[in-house]
């Protein structure tokens, strides 16, 4: 017995390194065994690798990251709320798959029905929640499609919303990375994606996440799973490490280890040649510009901002500023008005700009306004 136990963790470490110790050094189509992936980095929507990225292809459960965001996002404007009840119809009982055995009736909060949606991708209090938002899935399906648009997802048909195999409910990887670069500007979203093992209805009812990275990858934070027949294995991973978020797609891989294997692989392969670089608008190099024909003869300037955008690991010694100002302004001149630019390149290309600007009106000499001020000068005496 013990010779037995002994050898599954072998095999339960040597399952774990097989998603963690990868080459990184480059990557290649070839070492994606899957048909179809991709790896975005969410906050600038940059493609660090794609492997037939645009190939309509079935998604399975990873459906279910466009009816989250749908819910999220009604949630923040409002429309529903965390403590909301949620009652089961028969459709919605009618799922199958995998779900959490909802009866007709049956009452959740949203709360509880997004953490069933994301931590156990349950087919069930996904359509609960679609009809509780939208009154039919249907017309949530409706709005997925909208929403898809908006997101210029144009590779993809939603036909239900939790990914049941149905004919033209397609997408590609590129798009299931544009929604789900979306979904994670909700972060509370991770507060479900996080989650290993939890339990239901007052406890009676336990779920496991369908997510096993989540016990074996360094940073992972989501995001979804999903497997179907036409779909094959799918996941959607986001990880963050070091201030930098990515996002591995991954569609109709022929098992879940090599799912898992090839986001692992990804997202190693981002993180260990790529990092966020943020650029900070500096006016410490200049302060202020000179005024033609004003009732004084100089401008105070300041620039603001910040921008981000990722770059190859040790670029940032590269990256250099340049300033370029008007010579002087013309008077009348207003508050806010562009004299200039703040300017960052790397390796000779141009990836930031910023406008300086003046922080005061200044107005035009004239004799009324010389006199206005002279009048004001003698009344201070």
């Amino acid at each position: 017995m013990l010779k037995k136990q002994c050898i599954a963790v072998v095999l339960c470490v040597a399952l774990m390194m097989s998603f963690c110790c990868v080459n990184v050094s480059a990557l290649s189509e070839e070492e994606i065994s899957s048909p179809s992936a991709v790896l975005i980095e969410p906050v600038t929507g940059k493609v660090l690798f794609e492997k037939n990225a645009h190939e309509q292809r079935a998604c399975a459960s990873i459906t279910k990251v466009m009816t989250l965001l749908l819910i999220m996002e009604a949630i923040e404007q409002g429309v529903i709320s965390y403590d909301d009840v949620v009652t089961t119809s028969e459709h919605a009982k009618s799922m199958g798959g995998s779900d959490i055995w909802l009866e007709v009736g049956e009452q959740m909060t949203v709360d509880e029905m997004i953490k069933a949606t994301a931590v156990a991708s349950a087919n069930d209090a996904a359509v609960a929640l679609a009809e509780h938002l939208c009154g039919t899935e249907d017309e949530f399906v409706n709005k997925m499609n909208e929403r898809a648009k908006e997101l210029k997802m144009e590779n993809t048909v939603f036909k239900n919303c939790n990914g049941l195999d149905e004919e033209g409910h397609l997408t590609s990887a590129y798009d299931v990375a544009l929604m789900s670069a979306e979904l994670m500007k909700h972060e509370k979203i991770f507060e479900y994606t996080n989650i290993w093992i939890d339990t239901l209805c007052g406890g009676e009812t336990q779920i496991v996440n369908t997510n096993k990275l989540l016990k074996s990858y360094d940073g992972i934070t989501g995001l979804k799973t999903g497997t179907t027949g036409d779909a094959g294995s799918c996941i959607s991973a986001t990880a963050t490490r070091n201030g930098l978020s990515l996002c591995a797609v991954v569609l109709g891989a022929t098992t879940g280890t090599e799912r898992f294997k090839d986001a692992a692989t990804l997202l190693d392969f981002g993180f260990a040649n790529y990092e966020m670089l943020s650029f900070n608008a500096d006016d410490s190099s200049f302060s202020e510009i000179s005024v033609k024909n004003g009732m004084k003869k100089t401008a105070q300037l300041e620039c603001s901002g910040a921008s981000d955008m990722v770059v190859a690991k040790g670029s940032s010694d590269k990256v250099e500023q340049s300033v370029s100002l008007q010579e002087f302004v013309e008077a009348p001149v207003k508050k806010g008005q562009k004299v200039g630019t703040l300017s960052f390149s790397l390796d000779g290309k141009n990836v930031a700009t910023f406008d300086v600007v003046t922080t005061q009106a200044v107005e035009k000499i004239t004799f009324k306004a010389v006199l206005f001020e002279l009048f004001c000068a003698l009344s201070a005496l």
